[in-house]
């Protein structure tokens, strides 16, 4: 288990991930907009009533691609993330609320949201407040609601250039979802159809118990 972080600590660990994110907006807009997700996006709403319009929260939307398919299929996505930069594209091109907001001081409304679609972003939650973080997606959502987390697979936590990452397995993670209420419903590897060594990211529906 990794040291007790000040509180210092995860300020600087926050603006140093979110600086990056910040100056990287554009490139990192250009590099990720045709990723094909797909199979995430999938799994996700097939956990949910069909035939309705989900109210939706895309936390870490980044500059808003998932938000724009959510919208396009219907539903009423609200983007979130730390990255101002993020943010204004993400409201251009999607036309959608998003909030600027940094994880670990979420403002957001109880029992708000069907479902929270969290793609490749709580992986930047420092360990010892992912619980209480989890516990915040818990209470925004509505009984029976959906989470979504895909993260890259490893045990180990710390700096990777200027962003700070927690690596974890699958049952770290159900761990953590188990203790803030989720139920898991399943999970797989990314990407589909190759040998686990080459499967670095985990993904994992869950769901709120009332």
């Amino acid at each position: 288990m990794s040291k007790q972080k000040s509180q210092k600590s995860l300020d600087e660990i926050e603006k140093y991930t979110i600086g990056h994110y910040d100056y990287h907006a554009k490139s990192f807009w250009l590099g990720t907009k045709d990723h094909d997700v797909s199979q995430n996006i999938e799994a996700f709403l097939q956990a949910m009533p069909k035939n309705k319009t989900l109210d939706i929260l895309d936390l870490g939307c980044g500059p808003g691609r998932d938000v724009y398919t959510f919208k396009s299929l219907g539903h009423n996505p609200t983007g979130l993330d730390g990255s101002k930069e993020f943010c204004l594209i993400a409201q251009k091109y999607t036309n959608c609320p998003v909030l600027h907001q940094s994880f670990l001081k979420l403002n957001l409304n109880k029992s708000s949201f069907d479902g929270i679609f969290a793609n490749a972003s709580l992986f930047h939650i420092p360990s010892q407040e992912l619980h209480r973080v989890l516990c915040d997606l818990h209470q925004t959502l509505r009984p029976n609601g959906v989470l979504f987390s895909s993260n890259p697979r490893g045990n180990a936590e710390g700096w990777q250039e200027q962003r700070y990452g927690h690596y974890m397995e699958y049952e770290t993670s159900k761990n953590y979802l188990n203790k803030a209420g989720f139920e898991i419903i399943h999970h797989y590897y990314r990407p589909s159809g190759q040998p686990r060594e080459r499967q670095p990211w985990l993904a994992v529906v869950s769901q709120r118990k009332n």
